[in-house]
């Protein structure tokens, strides 16, 4: 049957002459229970996917929590002013409010889509009272001028769906309802990861301020033994100056960091959908390194990611398109019917000599266009060879966003080791300076300039952390934040 339904297929597409229309028509009448669908079926595209990440030999790889596993993958991070901040983003956030609304009209499309498998019934009632001329043509004169009409009709139409032009389309609305369920869950993963990572950027600003603020009080005990030295005799006005230069310098950076601190804090009050002059979060310095995040095999990519899904769905969308293009070339079939009952009288309305009715069905065949259904089919090829190289460049993203995050939290994690000697020594030499000085062995230049240095290289030190953390919701979000494709509906 299927060999059959191709050689009607082929025929049908090269002549277009009104004879071979015609045989068409008796052709297509002798498959129409067959449901020939016209149009390629769909086949997932190959893509080149590597057996292994370029960074992943080096990187600590830890067991999938279970955390992870349900897709709350913020919970690993172990900080429950995180975990409140990430549960309100589900419930008030506009942005993903926005998408389950798309979400919700792509899904309305599907049904729409699928009522034209079912046939059209319309129904009415029409009641009338008419005069006729007694002068119009062939008038008799023994039939009335004044009567009534009392209908109730029922119309049914149906368009025969043999060449599968409305289960292509069908298919079309369903896979584009699936990838905006992916971009929905795409939305969710990015505005979570945002969240994220405003929430360290701000906690490590809170350390930077906390560094800060307990280095303007180590300044002003400096300060105060500078000018208990000076007014002994000790120390030079030059060694005041140069002390108090070095802790007002200190306490307008600590003051400059609240400037990005409330721009974070107001970017977080927009994520869980308030205003900003309504929220605020405490200070809470930065002092965790990242978890391990588990990485797993690259293959798992394509089922983790939700962009990767969503491209490979349009893929889909893209591939039904063809078949409700090419279905252009077959005749339209569609069957009619229709009856109910009329009287003169309300009274014989619903008796059986009132009762009519009518079936009728037609085809209809385009014997010319000037080249509209050759170019609407190459147009729907050409959109499904978009689609396919979308989704492999899609797929060839994804891999660099996981291993240049994983390059950055390997070698993040040896700078933040390097960093920490750097800070010993910058603190060991700071404190020999201060020994130096107090013994009157050198000037306080020295001391300001291992000051300098000393909470430079801490400042260095806390960002870094920072960035550490940042790179860990980076991966998290590269490898899918523990979403799977099994979640995206039927339809």
């Amino acid at each position: 049957m299927k060999a059959l339904c191709q050689i009607a297929r082929l025929e049908l597409e090269k002549n277009f002459a009104l004879r071979d229309v015609l045989v068409s028509i008796g052709i297509l009448g002798s498959f129409l229970l067959a449901g020939c669908m016209v149009g390629p079926n769909y086949a997932r595209p190959a893509a080149t996917v590597p057996s292994n990440y370029k960074e992943n030999p080096d990187f600590a790889i830890a067991q999938p929590s279970a955390a992870m596993a349900k897709g709350a993958w913020w919970e690993i991070y172990g900080d429950t002013q995180l975990n409140s901040l990430e549960d309100q983003v589900a419930i008030s956030n506009l942005t993903l409010e926005a998408a389950q609304a798309r979400f919700e009209q792509a899904r309305a499309a599907v049904r729409i889509s699928r009522s034209g498998l079912y046939p059209t019934a319309s129904g009415g009632l029409s009641v009338s009272r008419n005069r006729v001329s007694l002068n119009r043509p062939l008038a008799s004169s023994t039939s009335a001028n004044n009567y009534s009409d009392f209908s109730i009709p029922v119309d049914v139409s149906y368009e025969a769906d043999v060449w599968g032009r409305v289960r292509r389309t069908v298919e079309a609305s369903r896979s584009e309802a699936q990838a905006t369920a992916s971009d929905l869950a795409s939305v969710d993963l990015t505005l979570h990861a945002e969240l994220a990572l405003d929430y360290f950027a701000l906690r490590g600003l809170d350390a930077q301020k906390h560094l800060l603020d307990s280095t303007v009080v180590s300044y002003q005990k400096a300060l105060d033994l500078t000018q208990t030295r000076y007014r002994g005799g000790l120390a030079s006005a030059v060694d005041v100056a140069q002390a108090q230069t070095q802790l007002e310098t200190t306490r307008a950076e600590s003051i400059d960091v609240e400037v990005q601190r409330a721009q974070f804090e107001h970017a977080i009050a927009v994520l869980v959908g308030k205003p900003p002059a309504d929220f605020s979060l405490p200070l809470l310095p930065l002092t965790v390194p990242p978890p391990a995040i588990p990485v797993g095999l690259p293959s798992d990519l394509l089922q983790r990611r939700p962009d990767i899904a969503a491209a490979e769905r349009r893929v889909e969308e893209a591939n039904a398109n063809i078949g409700v293009a090419r279905s252009a070339y077959f005749p339209d079939i569609t069957l009619s019917g229709g009856g109910g009952f009329e009287s003169t009288s309300i009274g014989t309305l619903l008796q059986g000599p009132s009762g009519f009715w009518s079936l009728a069905g037609q085809a209809a065949e385009v014997l010319f266009d000037g080249g509209l259904r050759r170019g609407v089919s190459q147009q729907a090829q050409s959109a499904y060879d978009e689609a396919v190289d979308n989704y492999r460049q899609t797929i060839l993203s994804s891999f660099q966003e996981v291993e240049d995050n994983l390059a950055a939290l390997r070698i993040l994690q040896q700078e933040a080791q390097t960093q920490h000697d750097a800070v010993a020594a910058a603190e060991h030499s700071l404190s020999l300076s201060e020994t130096r000085y107090t013994g009157g062995v050198t000037n306080y230049l020295e001391v300001t300039t291992a000051q300098t240095a000393a909470l430079a290289n801490e400042v260095t030190a806390v960002n870094l952390l920072s960035r550490r953390l940042s790179a860990s919701v980076l991966l998290i979000k590269a490898l899918g934040g523990g979403w799977n494709v099994s979640k995206i509906p039927s339809m």
